[in-house]
């Protein structure tokens, strides 16, 4: 059997070099804003994982959340379905009433950005909590710590915030403001693994962070996600969240790790009720499965290597646009070193032209454009009669939603492509309106 899987991986790796990319046309490949990058070896490495039938979470997930602990240089890491469920376990955790008085409940606020992905947002109204948003930072597209700490205020609990398309905010200041005024710190870091400020990793300033290994992303799992944490308490909580709300900490298949499981009286249980079936949280399943972990661990040994193209594709997007008239480029944020997720551009106010017309030239160009996700999230349908509160006027926010855009500097992308998205911008804002 040995023999046969041998045979098999290798004509994998046969299938997989006869697939090679077609040559890119311009005005007829399309240059996608987004897009995962996979090798023979991460080819392999699944269908291993399915020869295997390694169908739930197992060895291939253990190895790669100790993997991404390493990484980020932290005590936990756990895997989930997705960046979304991720983000909701980081925030749910807490609410936990193991935390005593310092856990969150109902009624108290969260302090977040106006211009960003709802996932980052949903959360803190599912869990009966309050959003405050905050304006962003025109050119970095990130909050300030100035506008948190004006956003404080006598219930607030939490500060919940993502790295702008992969450009950190100013975290270090803001984990020490957290800190002063004694509020957690969740950093949504789907869009920034590898990003670093001053020098350090983004995703361990705060006291949890999230991932996402969605194929827009820079690793990818397929469907896939982590909750990172230094705090073990917290990481027992997000575990028990994500695994039913169980209290048992057994691994899939395995029994009696703690040598009490019929010894314990939780509750109003009986004694002795079994500790695998006791829960102590309203918990979830959101957990991934192996066939995804295999794929994630192969990923895992290309974060330096798609961080490095993602940084010499912005950089060769920024040095050829800059210096032309009615765009606004983006700037990275003092201090840090993005491991860029996309390249975003705001038509100014003045400009000739409206936003839409530069979009719809690129998209007729085939460069994909997306819009900075859901712009100012106070003003979509899916917040109506939600509880929030605003801090200052989201003046940026708005003009984000009018005005602003990105396309893709992703691994996958060639010199060739990004070329192509340079002329095509270039020839559209040079034109004499």
């Amino acid at each position: 059997m040995r023999n046969a899987k041998s045979e098999i991986l290798d004509q994998v790796r046969k299938y997989h070099r006869n697939t090679a990319g077609a040559e890119f046309i311009p005005d007829v490949t399309p240059v996608l804003a987004s897009g995962a990058v996979l090798d023979e070896d991460d080819r392999v490495a699944l269908v291993e994982a399915a020869l295997d039938m390694r169908i739930a979470a197992g060895t291939s997930s253990r190895a790669l959340e100790r993997a991404l602990a390493r990484y980020f240089r932290l005590r936990k890491a756990h895997l989930t379905n997705s960046g979304s469920s991720a983000n909701l376990l980081a925030l749910a955790s807490l609410t936990s009433p193991q935390l005593g008085d310092s856990r969150l409940v109902p009624g108290d606020e969260v302090v977040t950005v106006a211009a960003g992905f709802p996932t980052t947002v949903n959360p803190i109204i599912q869990n009966g909590l309050v959003p405050v948003f905050v304006d962003v930072e025109l050119g970095t597209y990130n909050a300030t710590p100035e506008r948190i700490e004006q956003a404080i205020g006598p219930r607030t609990r939490a500060i919940m915030m993502a790295h702008a398309l992969g450009n950190p905010f100013a975290v270090e200041e803001i984990a020490q403001l957290a800190r002063d005024r004694d509020l957690f710190l969740i950093e949504d870091n789907c869009d920034a693994l590898g990003s670093t400020y001053r020098g350090q990793l983004t995703g361990t300033f705060g006291d949890l962070a999230t991932e996402s290994f969605y194929p827009a992303h820079h690793i990818t799992m397929g469907e896939g996600g982590c909750v990172l944490t230094d705090n073990l308490a917290l990481a027992r909580i997000v575990e028990s969240l994500r695994d039913w709300g169980r209290d048992c900490w057994c691994e899939p298949g395995e029994d009696n790790r703690c040598f009490k499981r019929f010894e314990q009286q939780m509750g109003t249980l009986p004694p002795g009720y079994d500790h695998k079936y006791i829960f102590s949280h309203v918990g979830y399943n959101l957990k991934s499965t192996d066939l995804q972990a295999a794929l994630g661990l192969s990923q895992l040994n290309r974060i330096d290597e798609f961080g490095k193209a993602r940084r010499q594709n912005w950089t060769r997007l920024r040095e050829a646009l800059d210096g032309l008239p009615h765009l606004l480029l983006p700037e990275a944020t003092p201090g840090s070193d993005p491991s860029w997720f996309g390249f975003t551009i705001t038509v100014r106010p003045d400009a000739p032209f409206a936003p839409r017309a530069l979009i719809d030239h690129l998209e007729s160009r085939r460069v994909a454009t997306r819009r900075f996700f859901a712009g100012n999230l106070t003003r979509h349908p899916a917040y109506e009669g939600r509880e929030f509160r605003v801090s200052g006027p989201l003046a940026n926010s708005d003009i984000i939603t009018e005005r602003t855009f990105w396309i893709g500097v992703h691994p996958g992308l060639t010199n060739e492509m990004i070329d192509h998205s340079i002329a095509a911008v270039s020839e559209f804002v040079t034109l004499p309106f």
